[in-house]
């Protein structure tokens, strides 16, 4: 299993960037969850098979039409980072830091 956040900076708010994230994360089987900051880019936290969690990285890059990525910041983190979406099993949408 491998744990990975990610802070995805761009054109990533208003085009859909947490819901087709959210559904990505669900096809691949993944855990973990996506949300908007306030600085305008979006983080996420994913967790599952390794070579799923490199698939969403490498998705991550592109996201959904309309978007547009400049950068992103991925890096290993622990199980702990999962928390902020309840810990539990799916992937989940949160609410704007």
């Amino acid at each position: 299993m491998r744990i990975v956040h990610l802070t995805v900076r761009g054109r990533v708010q208003g085009v859909g960037y947490r819901a087709w994230c959210a559904r990505e994360a669900g096809t691949l089987g993944l855990r973990g969850w996506v949300r908007n900051r306030s600085s305008g880019a979006v983080e996420a936290v994913i967790a599952g098979p390794v070579s799923a969690v490199d698939a969403m990285t490498d998705a991550c890059r592109s996201g959904p039409p309309g978007a547009r990525v400049d950068d992103l910041l991925a890096h290993e983190a622990a199980d702990t980072a999962l928390a902020a979406g309840g810990g539990g099993a799916g992937f989940h949408i949160l609410e704007t830091l």
